[in-house]
């Protein structure tokens, strides 16, 4: 019988040779105490097979160790399909910022405040005890109204289609009409306020347009099938189960109620239905992330215009001396905070405000925008950047031209017509003078829209479209700014 202290030696031994290879059943292992276990004397068998097996697990550890490296592509590059830039646009916010400090102090200790929140508000209010632009938004109640009677008159046939036609026509002429000469008449009236009132008597056109095709539809299609839809309520009542809206169906003429019509008026969107997509409930939690948004959007535009202000300023002279070089340079440094204010209301007008606005009206459909910073073309980036206009113009304007029979390139160009005449209305009405500038800015798009989608693909069509939103609109700016000084002060000195 072997001695207890003979066999520890030999066992230690054997342990420490099986530590690279398998080991063996009732054999030694070592424990997490590191303490060792071993069977009383049991031996561990010498067996080919063993020593096999011990030489292919030692390559096995061998090749795991040492092929680091497999088939991959560098983030960077399009084929990896990687695509979290997030500390890369943190990274751009933070330069931004940091880059242009010195020029917001700078002119902040050269000039002094320019522009605070009472300044903003003697914008739209001239007169505290005269509002020309609110009563201007309440008295479009009135068209409202004339277009919702119109619509019943017709769903019952008292008046003919014709006549209903011509309804129409009169009070989307007067739409137009009235707030503009309102505007040009009253001396009260602000530039910021006539774009306020016009901005809403030009959604409420467009609204209105809507509202006359979708139920002249409505019309045509009872028509046809030759039977009487069933009537419901409008603006379906919701009935709340577990927390969840369901929202009951509504069918011509039902839809024609004072509830309906309004619904849509503040709806954010142009293009009328008879059922809207809703959402389940109203979150509370998003909209006061979406009003803290426009807040702070409110106040980094008022911020900019601080930096602005001395920039215009100082580019009249040398517009007035027609100094071009002087005049480049000025477009140039007016180009950078000009373009983050039209970026952030942007963002503060198509994603906090119209989301705002449909959480708070349950409305469904959320697209506001499309990838416009993608554009590789002019058209593109026009189709993508305004959704709610874009649907407009081609549903009641572009798809009914072209069924007419007209020319693809025509209907286009017909729909920059239109687009043009209602940015130079927006533009030259409220400040009382016409230059066209405006007008020929949306009208140079065409030839620059060809030209890039002819000649230019890719990121250089980006970039394209790109320079063409920073440089134009700009040059735009110090168009009317230099217009609107030489009628107003230039004449009274």
């Amino acid at each position: 019988m072997v001695d207890r202290n003979d066999r520890v030696p030999m066992m230690t031994g054997r342990t420490r040779r099986s530590t690279i290879g398998p080991t063996p059943a009732g054999g030694n292992s070592k424990q997490a105490n590191g303490s060792k276990q071993s069977s009383a004397g049991e031996k561990t068998p010498s067996h080919p097979s063993h020593s096999n097996g011990k030489v292919k697990k030692e390559k096995q550890v061998h090749d795991v160790t040492q092929n680091c490296h497999v088939l991959q592509e560098s983030l960077l590059s399009s084929a990896s399909g990687y695509s979290n830039y997030r500390g890369i646009l943190n990274w751009c916010v933070v330069m931004l910022v940091l880059s242009n400090a010195r020029l917001f102090l700078e002119n902040l200790l050269k000039y002094g405040i320019l522009v605070d929140p009472i300044q903003v508000v003697s914008l739209f209010l001239k007169d505290p005890y005269s509002w020309p632009a609110p009563c201007l938004v309440i008295v479009s109640n009135v068209f409202i109204m004339a277009a919702l009677y119109t619509e019943r008159k017709l769903s019952v046939g008292t008046i003919s289609e014709m006549t209903g036609t011509f309804l129409y026509l009169v009070n989307l002429t007067t739409l137009l009409c009235f707030p503009s000469a309102t505007v040009l008449t009253l001396t009260s009236m602000t530039p910021a306020g006539g774009v306020f009132a016009l901005g809403v008597y030009t959604i409420l056109f467009m609204k209105l347009y809507s509202y006359k095709d979708v139920n002249m539809w409505c019309r045509e299609i009872r028509h046809t099938k030759a039977r009487t839809l069933t009537r419901s309520h409008s603006c379906p009542s919701v009935a709340q189960s577990n927390g969840s809206a369901v929202h009951s169906h509504v069918s011509y003429p039902g839809n024609l109620t004072h509830r309906d019509i309004y619904y849509f008026v503040f709806a954010p969107t142009l293009c009328y239905e008879l059922n809207f997509p809703r959402s389940p409930r109203i979150r509370k939690s998003f909209l006061l992330r979406r009003l803290f948004e426009m807040v702070r959007c409110t106040n980094l535009d008022v911020i900019l215009f601080q930096w602005i202000v001395p920039t215009i300023q100082n580019s009249m002279k040398p517009f007035q001396d027609m100094d071009f070089s002087r005049m480049m340079e000025r477009m140039l440094k007016l180009a950078v905070p000009n373009h983050l204010i039209w970026l952030i209301f942007f963002y503060w007008f198509f994603h906090s405000s119209m989301n705002f606005v449909a959480e708070l009206m349950q409305f469904g459909d959320r697209e506001f925008y499309r990838d416009w910073w993608n554009s590789e073309t002019v058209t593109y980036f026009w189709s993508n950047w305004n959704i709610p206009v874009h649907k407009w113009c081609l549903r009641h304007f572009y798809k009914p031209i072209m069924r007419r029979g007209v020319n693809k390139w025509v209907a286009q160009t017909a729909v920059f017509l239109v687009s043009a005449f209602f940015h130079e209305y927006l533009v030259s009405v409220p400040l009382k003078m016409f230059r066209l500038w405006a007008f020929m800015g949306m009208m140079s798009q065409i030839p620059l829209a060809w030209f890039v989608g002819r000649f230019l693909r890719g990121n250089h069509g980006n970039a394209a479209v790109w320079i063409s939103l920073i440089i134009g609109q700009p040059v735009a700016v110090l168009m009317y700014v230099h217009d609107y000084y030489v009628i107003h002060y230039m004449s009274q000195s």
